[in-house]
């Protein structure tokens, strides 16, 4: 990973959702232009984010990240990650995940798949069709959710009981900005929606967060 000076801020946190019923763990988190969508272990919780209404729950497997191509959900779930029908649930396909059972976040961006893999520290650029690993990025943080904001990749940090948001360098890795969560809050999924939100899975809390994206 290229070394660079990375500008740091605090992150700005806007709104908490949840935690909502059933829902004790975060894992990853989506958009789909309407409802916000969190993986809770045992489903899929779609939530109005004007609002922070529940409004739908798949009863899906969702250990970690997720993700939305406009049509379709991705769901990590152990070593595999399903396509899955948005409306129902239902598994369209499977493809095999990079980090065989260690994967994090999802983001799906310009017809790809990118996997966060929590331990070794690597976001990978997959194929949706064949699992077919594209590019490996390195990091040397633990990496949890992964987004792409405005042609912008970024990715959610959980070591040592502290989390950032950091804007990276796709084709090098190199840490380009640092957002530092308050202390004891944690980033487990993460997804940025058009008007430069980031929603932060909050692990362990059952909630998520909306983060704003600062301003150059």
């Amino acid at each position: 990973m290229k070394t660079t000076t990375a500008r740091v801020q605090k992150a700005e946190i806007v709104r908490e959702y949840g935690p909502f019923p059933g829902g004790d763990n975060i894992g990853g988190v989506t958009c789909d232009g309407k409802l916000t969508w969190a993986a809770a272990g045992t489903h899929l919780q779609a939530f109005d984010p004007e609002t922070g209404k529940a409004v739908k729950k798949l009863p899906v497997a969702a250990d970690a990240g997720t993700a939305f191509d406009g049509k379709h959900l991705y769901q990590i779930t152990g070593s595999t990650i399903h396509k899955l029908d948005a409306e129902s649930g239902a598994i369209l396909s499977e493809i095999p995940a990079p980090g065989a059972g260690g994967d994090s976040g999802l983001a799906w961006a310009e017809g790809k798949l990118w996997v966060g893999h929590y331990r070794e520290r690597k976001i990978y650029c997959i194929d949706p069709n064949s699992g077919k690993i594209l590019k490996t990025i390195d990091s040397d943080r633990f990496v949890t959710g992964v987004t792409w904001l405005n042609g912008e990749l970024w990715h959610g940090t959980w070591e040592n009981e502290q989390s950032e948001l950091r804007h990276v360098d796709p084709e090098n890795g190199a840490v380009l900005e640092r957002l530092t969560m308050p202390d004891g809050i944690m980033v487990s999924g993460l997804e940025a929606d058009r008007k430069g939100v980031f929603y932060c899975g909050g692990g362990r809390s059952g909630k998520v967060r909306a983060v704003r994206r600062p301003t150059a």
